[in-house]
């Protein structure tokens, strides 16, 4: 059987639906990062391509993502910078969207681009601006949630979890502004089409702090390049981070990182929440 045929790659019940919408398809290339049961496929039906993506009855990235999808891509989609959603079944986790051009600036020279930088900024913005809520509980709902997340497996050092555990017990959580968040903003996401900025992945749309989508940047690339953090901030209009809120975030994005790539088994994203940790720590 072909290595990329649909019905190899995908559960029946999913394949079949694929057809029901397409007709026949032909897969162009398998783009899933292996992480869980999300599948990530290239797909080209006729002179039409599109991206279906599919995961299991328990997969809420695939919720999280049909949400944004249905109520606030709309800016980015209008500036040419996210997909447009053209089918979706909430039953079997499976959407299809239209097919972005570009490759991953990951690895590429955009990722260090200052202007690249400046349209992510903007992107940003227009996810952001588009609606607020101010959520009294917010930080106390996940401080609790993250002291839960220090039971489960990981390999954080003891003497880390032991000081982790205090600063979440002694952090006392104010009112929070929440607004539309992409979760995961940063070049692995972001696709570079001759320049011109794309994004996608919405699997972590969530209401958060808008400083929540500067938590990875802010300890990748921009650590040792001041131009591109403030080239970003130029496109996004300000700086939305705040002190202690800010240092907190910082926490819970490492700590977050770090126990559910242990669990998934991808140890250069482990590596990664393990680094913000201790350098959150080292500034505690």
């Amino acid at each position: 059987m072909n290595a990329l045929s649909l019905d190899a790659l995908v559960a029946a019940p999913h394949a079949q639906r694929i057809r029901q919408w397409l007709g026949d398809v032909e897969v162009v290339a398998d783009m899933s990062w292996n992480l869980g049961d999300t599948k990530v496929l290239h797909l080209q039906a006729g002179m039409k391509h599109v991206v279906a993506k599919t995961g299991g009855e328990a997969n809420h990235h695939i919720v999280r993502e049909l949400l944004a999808h249905r109520r606030y891509t709309g800016p980015l989609i209008e500036a040419g910078k996210a997909a447009k959603l053209l089918h979706a079944s909430d039953s079997l986790r499976l959407m299809i969207l239209d097919f972005q051009p570009g490759e991953l600036s990951a690895g590429s020279e955009y990722e260090f681009d200052p202007e690249f930088h400046r349209q992510a900024g903007a992107a940003l913005k227009l996810l952001h601006s588009q609606a607020q809520c101010l959520d009294p509980g917010y930080e106390a709902r996940l401080t609790q949630k993250f002291l839960l997340l220090l039971e489960r497996e990981h390999r954080i050092e003891p003497a880390a979890r032991r000081q982790i555990e205090q600063m979440l017990r002694s952090y006392e959580p104010q009112p929070a502004v929440l607004v539309p968040t992409h979760g995961d903003w940063q070049p692995r996401n972001w696709l570079a089409d001759q320049g011109e900025l794309r994004v996608i992945d919405f699997g972590r749309f969530e209401f958060r702090p808008a400083a929540s989508d500067l938590a990875r940047l802010a300890v990748q690339q921009w650590r040792a390049r001041p131009d591109l953090e403030a080239a970003f901030l130029q496109g996004y209009g300000h700086d939305p981070r705040e002190g202690e809120t800010w240092r907190i975030m910082q926490l819970r994005e490492g700590l977050g990182t770090a126990v559910w790539a242990h669990q998934v088994g991808d140890r250069d994203f482990e590596a990664q929440g393990l680094q913000m940790l201790a350098e959150t720590l080292a500034q505690a």
